[in-house]
């Protein structure tokens, strides 16, 4: 520690002085810009379907979940009793723990360094850009790599000193990252590993067995979650949730890596742990008669960095690849800034025997620089969000994400259409679990419902929900009662939505639409039923179904260039209730009715139809003239009407007019 030091330390105290003040004020001007940034984002930012599913958690206690123990659960609740209803209040605690990041690097640091390379490690923390997002989302990720530097700050220290306090510090911390996530026991997993690798003789100390005993105490909420139910919340993570089929796609997660966390960033962290490693080799050959446990401390940084590197670059071939999966490695990369500092002053000097002194500071400048414009760029991304409406005309549809948006105004709309056709009193049903606790989050349904088989299913809630009583099968414990029924159909395709209301249906007494929501020009789609719980399980299922319409067009083929006069053609169908017209629609506007009822039996045939009372004349078709309309591409669609006036837009696709 003490020649470390003494190498960064200025010959005069006044500009050794002056540099670190100069660093701490970039710090804190850096961190003050990101912490604004995510206040603003935060505040205007609707919760996603995970914060929200943690709120939601949070609502009814219990050391651990179908998915994750208590503590994000915990974090969220807390944060949203200051304000309920506010997503920034939700996100408050983790907006905290976000901006103690670099401090936490800063401490880590210390031992091994100077105070002003410590300093600039912190100040490279927010340089890797995910790590200058953390905090602007309720999600777990900012408590378990919070925990996990000050178990390394801690366990570092206790091996140092071996001072009782360091030794609790370690246990807590790490019992506290168990209660977080799944993915923290590769911390302990770390800490072992290094122990048995290199401090053999640890294992007699009385005081590491004191806070091993703590650290297992956050082992206590996984237990509880798993051993009454067979380990199915672990079996989920570990197993049930990935393939475990080889997948070729998987291999490109270093390169995807690299531009996550910026080609720069993350070759000058390379550089670090090639350092880390150099360094702990020349004091072993440099003092080979000394007791060698004395000079292991700088490998423990290289056991708490490259385990969580290659555990999940050698998995991501054979783990799940439907959910976002790109942040797992990134309490890797946090131990390397320590090291990293020096790594900038070698890469410059040696720039410096090839370049000019000023261009040799500016491309080592560059290498924060990329990283913190990028996680400047990921905050904009998410953020990008909560200006759909600004956006849409420069972006057009379908390339914003809604995820984050639009749930405020989904609850006033569904609010007001609870009170004007309910009186305010009905049992809200959803097709996903998500919608149904955006309700309960607003406060519009105290107790929604979810038909949700699928997203639930996939991230591991299911099982949750259906010990919360919250799934169909529990919706008959309330037979007679109205029901609003609520899909949101921006997320379901065609057979999905058509398996949704059958399920509906065989819940209800009656069934029928009442209402639609369109928001961001269709990018995020509702349809609201109105119906009844039946009484039980023999009770016959609603009928007529309002399933949703089907149709396809067969000319003319997307892409297709038209000149003169042009035909459309296709089929259309409705199970139940039957397509009443079918309207062309160019750009969006209708611009010719088609004829309906020509001969199909194949549709008939190859959809295996069987209530659909225009069966089988459900063909369409008509002429126009492309000349009526400017050359060029236009977007061509058909609006199906059926017979209670629902209307469903199908068959978007683009088409070239050429005419002289």
């Amino acid at each position: 520690m003490r020649d470390q030091a003494e190498r960064t330390e200025s010959p005069d105290g006044w500009d050794e002085a002056t540099d670190f003040l100069s660093d701490a004020r970039l710090l804190a001007a850096a961190c003050g810009l990101l912490l604004t940034l995510k206040i603003w984002l935060a505040w205007r930012l609707d919760l996603y379907s995970d914060e929200v599913f943690y709120w939601l958690a949070s609502t009814i206690p219990a050391p651990a979940y179908s998915d994750l123990p208590f503590f994000t659960a915990l974090l969220a609740g807390l944060g949203s009793a200051l304000d309920p209803g506010n997503p920034l209040a939700t996100r408050a605690l983790f907006l905290a723990g976000g901006t103690c990041l670099p401090a936490a690097v800063y401490w880590v640091s210390l031992p091994f360094s100077g105070r002003r390379d410590a300093l600039q490690a912190a100040l490279l923390s927010i340089c890797i850009p995910l790590g200058g997002f953390l905090g602007l989302l309720a999600v777990p990720d900012v408590p378990m790599l919070l925990c996990g530097l000050l178990v390394l700050g801690f366990f570092d220290r206790a091996l140092r000193t071996g001072g009782i306090g360091f030794w609790l510090g370690a246990g807590a911390f790490m019992a506290l990252g168990l209660c977080t996530h799944y993915r923290f026991l590769l911390y302990p997993a770390c800490a072992v590993l290094y122990l048995l690798f290199h401090q053999r003789d640890i294992w007699r100390n009385h005081r590491f067995w004191l806070a091993a005993g703590v650290a297992a105490l956050g082992l206590a909420p996984i237990l509880w979650a798993n051993l009454p139910g067979n380990l199915g919340s672990a079996s989920f993570y570990f197993l049930e949730r990935h393939p475990w089929q080889f997948d070729a796609g998987g291999l490109l997660q270093l390169p995807i890596q690299m531009l996550l966390v910026t080609p720069p960033m993350y070759a000058l962290l390379l550089f670090s742990a090639w350092l880390v490693f150099t360094r702990w080799r020349q004091r072993r050959d440099t003092h080979p008669a000394r007791h060698p446990a004395r000079d292991t401390h700088v490998l423990l940084l290289l056991w708490f960095s490259l385990p969580h590197l290659f555990a999940y670059a050698l998995l991501a071939p054979w783990a799940d690849d439907n959910s976002t999966t790109e942040h797992w490695p990134l309490p890797g990369y946090f131990p390397l800034l320590v090291f990293a500092p020096e790594a900038l002053r070698r890469i410059r000097a040696w720039l410096a025997l090839h370049w000019r002194e000023s261009g040799a500071a500016l491309a080592v400048s560059a290498i924060p620089a990329f990283g913190f414009a990028g996680a400047l760029l990921a905050i904009a991304g998410i953020g990008s969000q909560s200006l759909q409406a600004q956006l849409q005309p420069y972006t057009g549809t379908g390339v914003l994400s809604e995820k984050m948006a639009g749930w405020r105004d989904f609850a006033e709309y569904t609010g007001n259409l609870l009170r004007d056709d309910f009186g305010g009193r009905a049992v809200a049903v959803t097709d996903n679990y998500y919608t149904a606790a955006q309700l309960q989050y607003a406060g519009i349904a105290a107790d929604a419902y979810t038909l949700d088989r699928d997203k639930a299913v996939r991230d591991g809630r299911d099982r949750q929900l259906q010990l919360w009583g919250r799934t169909g099968e529990f919706l008959r414990r309330r037979p007679d009662e109205p029901m609003l029924f609520i899909t949101e159909d921006s997320s379901l395709n065609v057979e999905q939505k058509h398996e949704l209301i059958d399920r509906a249906c065989a819940l209800s007494d009656s069934l029928e639409q009442i209402d639609r929501l369109s928001l961001f020009e269709g990018d995020k789609l509702f349809s609201y039923y109105r119906g009844s719980v039946s009484a039980g399980p023999d009770a016959g299922a609603a009928n007529p179904c309002p399933y949703p319409p089907r149709a396809w067009i067969d000319q003319p083929a997307g892409g297709e260039s038209l000149s003169g006069p042009a035909m459309v053609s296709g089929w259309a169908y409705n199970e139940d209730i039957g397509v009443a017209q079918v309207l062309l629609l160019l750009d969006d506007v209708v611009v010719a009715e088609l004829e309906y009822g020509l001969p199909r039996p194949d549709v008939v045939e190859a959809e295996d139809l069987r209530t659909d009372p225009n069966q089988p004349d459900l063909g369409f078709q008509a002429a126009f003239d492309t000349r009526d309309f400017s050359s060029g591409r236009h977007e061509l669609s058909v609006r199906i009407v059926d017979s209670r006036g629902n209307v469903t837009n199908y068959g978007r696709r683009d088409v070239i007019f050429e005419n002289p």
